[in-house]
């Protein structure tokens, strides 16, 4: 049983990782190369779309990572779970404390409703989400090390 609990978390975890990837080097730069508007409203709606969806995703991964260090406390590789769970952590509250303000405001943006700096606000919530992507990532790689 611990065994598909390892396996599934780290699917889980793994498919996380990917999208939050994709969104910071593969979305983000296709939705700024659109004309200004069409980015505005490209990053308005994934921020919706992924706003609703990736807390439940973050907070979800981080208790299968909970139980999984819980039940698997014995076994070889629990101390890179334990960090790995750490590291979630550290993604939830930079979620909340810095990227979450920001999107919250950008998912209400329209080309008639946006603020002066709404592209420096876009470019900040980049630069934080790729330093949550790597800590995510580093959180995956732990947890694949675990398995092994």
């Amino acid at each position: 049983m611990l065994d598909a609990l390892e396996v599934f978390t780290t699917v889980v975890v793994g498919v996380m990782v990917g999208v939050e990837f994709s969104v910071a080097f593969v979305m983000n730069p296709i939705f700024n190369g659109l004309p200004e508007d069409s980015t505005l409203l490209a990053r308005a709606h994934g921020g919706r779309m992924l706003g609703a969806v990736m807390p439940v995703w973050y907070l979800g991964s981080l208790a299968l990572v909970a139980v999984w260090a819980v039940a698997g406390w014995q076994h070889p590789g629990a101390g890179l779970v334990v960090t790995a769970g750490a590291l979630l952590i550290v993604s939830v509250l930079m979620s909340v404390a810095l990227l979450v303000p920001i999107n919250n405001r950008g998912k209400t943006w329209t080309p008639e409703k946006r603020p002066a700096d709404w592209k420096e606000q876009a470019n900040r919530w980049d630069r934080y989400h790729y330093v949550r992507v790597a800590v995510i990532i580093a959180a995956f790689a732990l947890l694949v090390a675990a398995l092994s």
